[in-house]
Formats: C-alpha cells, structure tokens, sequence
C-alpha cells in the first residue's frame, strides 16, 4: 500500500484555515468555542462545520484542538463541545486531558493526543495506542533518530511531527511559569510568553554573567530540509505552528511545505502519496525566508546543537536585506541586491545589541527614505526585513487556487446523452439532432466551464462519430448534474469517519487511564505544585554558552546553583540535570 503524507496546518479562523487548504494542506487544525490552547483562536461551530464541508470536497481533513485541562465543572460542557464537533464534521479531535477520553468513546472522529500531553516516548505513545488513540503529536524536542526509534516500536501508530514555527522551551504540558508569576496557566491556553522575557544570569555568589538577555527565548523551528528524513523515520504528518499567526503567514509556509513535500514524493512515487485530493497553482513564489520568524533553527533534529535560542530579542528578524553603506541627513543607501518597497519595516542591532524597528516612507531603488532617521544606524550593520510589505500586498489578495483534475466523456444513449465525470456518470433525455456544423468545440467549451467548483478537466472525449447539436443550455445541465453529483460522491467517502473506541478503560479512578507514570496531564494533576519544576527543559543553557563539559564544552568558572532574575528582583533557580540531558527552572520560594 502506498503511504499517504499529510501536511496540516494551522488555521485562526474560517478564512485562514480554507486559505490553508487553498494553498496545498492536506489537513488543518482549529480551535473550538473554548479549551483550545489558544484562548484568542476560538471559532463557532458554524464556521468549523463550514470549514469541513470545504475542506472534505478535496479529501482534506479538519481536527479541532480541545487540547486544555479541564475542570471537573467543566465535564459537562466539554461532553456537549464533542458532539458538537462530531456532528459539525470534523476527523479529530486533539486532546490534552485523559479525563476526555470517557466522553469522546463512540462518537465519530478519532483522538489524536495533543503535544501538550508530553509524547516524547514510545512507552508513552504505545500507552496511547492500547487505549484508543489513532496518533501522537510528538514533543518538538525530539530528534530524527528518536521519532525513528518510536516508530520501530509502535509501527501502528499515526506520528506527526512539527517542522516549522515558534518553540516553547518547556517541554509542552509542563511548563507552569505563566501560572505560578502571572496566574495565567499555559495549560488552560492563556500562555504569558515567560520564556520571552528579558533575565540577568546571576551564579551562588551573586556574580553577573549575563545582563537583560532573552535568555530562554528560542529561534523558530524550520525543519524544511529535514522532510525527506523525517519520512523516511516514519512520521507521516508534518505540522506547521501558528494558530495566531496572520493569513500571509499561513498562505506562504503551507505552499512552502506543500511544494517540498510535492517534490520528495514524485522521486518516490512507488512508495507516498499525498493525504489529500487536488494541486495548487500560486501567484508567487513561497519563500520562507519572507514571512515571520525570529531566526531559524533545526532544534534537536539533529541532536543537541548550539545556537538555537535568539538571546537579543524575542521579535521577528526577517530576512537579511543587505548592509548600511552610505547615511545622509534624511536617507541612506543599502548594499546588497534586495529590491524595497514603500512601506517596509526594517530593523537592526546596534551597538548595545538592542533590536531597532523602522518604517521604510519611501523607497528610490537602494536609497532609503526613513519616516524619522533612525538613532545609531551606522555604515556596514547588516539590515533585517521584518516587514515585507510587496509580500504582504500579494499575499492579501487571491493566491492560490486548487483543482482537481478529472477527465471528461460524453456520449449518446438510446434516450439522449450521458456525461461521465471521473467515476460518476449522469444522463438525460433529449431527442437527438443532426449537427449541420462541427460541434466539438462548443461541447468542450460548455463541459469546461468548471469554475467555482474544485474541478478542472483534464480532458473531453467526444467520439469521433458524434454528430448532434446539444443547445448550450443542455449541456450546462449535464456539467452542474454530473459536478454535483461528484461532489456528493466525495463528501459520503469522506464522510465515513472511524469512531474513538476507547480501551483498557475501568471506571476505578485507579486505573491506569488516570495514573500511568507517564501521563499525569489530568484536570487533578495539572496545576503547579510548590518545590517541582516550572519548567523542564531540553534546552540548556550550560550547553548553549559552551559549557556543557558532556558535550566538549568549557568547565565553567561560576558557582552553582545558576539562576534567573527578572528586572523586578524574581529568581528562578536553574538544575541542570546531565543525566537526562534536561534543564529544570524552579522558582525561588523565598
């Protein structure tokens, strides 16, 4: 059998997530009403149910996120939510909390368990697998060879990996930081953005080593020369992260990946094919170097490497324009072959390292003509884009369409003409006329006219001996016939949706549902307890600054324990535990 790769996107709302499949998904995901784990993305179920219709015409699949901890006053909401979704149409649902599980059994979708649920082993992911869950959504944190060492040993199992967009540098589901500082918990979808923040570095003595930095603030994944391998692991769903993110966002990173994706499966077309039905034709070309990020890095794809966090600044770099060559009073002149537009944003690093931002007011070739002359640019600092307002303008407007290509016939019956789309043929009656001129033209003229519905013909087979006039107005009904019954044959295929059948499940609060070793993310276990990690952390930043010994770094000259400082006097105590190769933050209780 051939082995279907699915690339899911993220969708904020109805437009985004019917952009998303416009533009080469093969299956998006969205948030509900409520519980989320976005609590800015919610959408109604009348616009999810819309979104399935659409989405479902091209075989592509529609999961929504109830990815939150649940409080028990909550159930009964929550069980009303599921069969919302089920009846709105959706293929699955992501969850979080294992409570759910009870009131997700027999209803028509499958359980996909969310990254917040910490999946970062194959003991966990084939505990997942006995009780029901079709796939894993793996911890970003893993590498290439761990998703393969997953795979070899729970081959059932669905995996979808991330490939691309921001990085929490908490292992998902365990990271308590916004509820303890801010009363806001992650684990609720109200995330406060902790790791953002600016932190000095102080050691057991007191001792500065870093001043103000964004210490915890990681670049963003960008796993887009690492598809290949990551299929080749076994992974089989490729998620793109932003369901905050904007429309041109989604628009350039899913055609991104949906060419990428394209390209390895026509040199393996033995072996892979894509999830979904249809192919997209674009107006421009995706570049990701031209949409938001913080600088990239292939995190832990490859094992533990340096510089994957982005300590100067929490915000969007963009891509590299150029450098400052020449300053005048009201302008300046950049070196390097990027065209500019009116409108740009654009940034540097000056001197202090401290990110700066200004808007382009009018742009002569590479004369620059700031709104207001920005403080401490100088010749030769390189300039980022961060703002690509050409890019912005494309993408604002249509920039994709998505066909399914289908072949066409039409030939006389006994009691008028039949027309076969594909695998559906329709029919109707009519008296036959003898054609006094060459009709070809005309029939595949009124057969083609496919625009507004997701098909395009590839070809019209008209026999060679066929010799009747068809009245336009015949043929056009023929064509809206046949559309719409394609269109109907479509929607009951994908509309037989396997249902969640949980297993292994007792209703003892003992069992191993609720109090497996690995998987304590109930609503009863998944509040911040004093003297346990706010955080756990593949990322380290021993190793970060060279100073993992482990791994060939520099001893280090502090005294440990490290912490963090934020400006207002909070610390966070740092453990570096070199055994399991993980960073914990604690807060400091005093």
């Amino acid at each position: 059998m051939m082995t279907q790769l699915e690339l899911l996107a993220p969708a904020k709302n109805l437009a985004s997530g019917m952009a998303a499949i416009d533009h080469g998904a093969d299956a998006v995901y969205i948030g509900g009403p409520q519980w989320g784990a976005r609590v800015a993305a919610g959408n109604s179920i009348a616009d999810i149910t819309e979104l399935c219709a659409y989405a479902h015409q091209f075989g592509a699949k529609v999961y929504a996120t109830v990815n939150t901890l649940i409080y028990p006053d909550e159930m009964g909401d929550v069980e009303r939510l599921l069969h919302d979704l089920a009846n709105a149409g959706v293929d699955a649902v992501l969850v979080q909390d294992m409570q759910l599980l009870p009131l997700a059994d027999g209803l028509p979708f499958a359980l996909h368990a969310s990254t917040q649920a910490d999946n970062r082993t194959s003991e966990k992911v084939r505990w997942l697998q006995e009780h029901g869950f079709s796939r894993a959504v793996l911890a970003r944190e893993l590498s290439i060879d761990e998703v393969a060492q997953i795979h070899r040993a729970v081959p059932e199992m669905e995996l979808e990996v991330f490939v691309h967009g921001a990085l929490c540098v908490s292992y998902s589901g365990r990271c308590y930081a916004s509820e303890h500082c801010f009363h806001r918990s992650a684990n609720r979808g109200e995330c406060a953005q902790f790791c953002r923040m600016q932190f000095d570095l102080i050691d057991a003595d007191g001792r500065e080593w870093k001043h103000q930095r964004h210490l915890l603030s990681l670049k963003d994944l960008n796993l887009s020369q690492h598809l290949g391998r990551l299929i080749e692991a076994g992974a089989t769903s490729f998620k793109i992260e932003g369901r905050l993110k904007d429309l041109p966002y989604v628009k350039n990173v899913t055609a991104a990946y949906s060419q990428l994706l394209d390209h390895y499966i026509a040199a393996h077309s033995d072996s892979f094919e894509r999830a979904s039905r249809g192919r997209c034709r674009y107006t421009f070309e995706p570049d990701l170097a031209r949409t938001f990020h913080r600088g990239y890095t292939t995190y832990f794809a490859e094992g533990r490497q340096l510089h994957q966090a982005s300590p100067d600044t929490p915000k969007a770099l963009g891509q590299m324009v150029g450098r400052v060559k020449e300053l005048r009073q009201q302008s300046f002149t950049v070196a390097g072959t990027a065209s500019f537009a009116n409108g740009d944003g654009l940034c540097f690093f000056n001197e202090r390292r401290e990110l700066q931002g200004f808007r382009v007011n009018r742009a002569e070739g590479n004369r620059l003509f700031p709104q207001s002359m920005p403080h401490g640019l100088k010749p030769g600092m390189p300039l980022y884009r961060s703002n690509d307002q050409a890019m912005e303008r494309m993408l604002m407007k249509p920039s994709a369409e998505r066909k399914i290509a289908v072949s066409m016939s039409l030939r006389a019956t006994q009691e008028g003409y039949a027309l076969r789309l594909d695998d559906v043929e329709v029919s109707m009656a009519a008296e036959h006329q003898q054609a006094k001129t060459p009709q070809r033209d005309n029939i595949v003229s009124q057969l083609t006219r496919l625009g507004g519905t997701p098909f395009e013909a590839l070809t019209v087979d008209v026999p060679a001996d066929f010799n009747y006039f068809i009245p336009s107005s015949q043929l056009a009904a023929l064509r809206r016939s046949a559309v719409e019954k394609a269109l109907a044959t479509l929607r009951r295929a994908d509309g037989e949706r396997p249902s969640f059948v949980l297993r292994h499940y007792h209703e003892d609060k003992s069992s191993s549902l609720l109090q497996h070793a690995d998987c304590d993310q109930s609503s009863t276990a998944g509040a911040y307890v004093p003297g346990t990690p706010l955080m756990q952390c593949r990322y380290c930043l021993r190793h970060e600054m060279g100073y993992c010994v482990k791994h060939g770094g520099r001893r280090p000259q502090w005294k440990e324990p490290l912490a963090l400082r934020l400006a207002d006097g909070r610390r966070f105590r740092l453990e570096f535990n070199c055994q399991q190769c993980q960073m914990n933050v604690y807060a400091d209780e005093n």
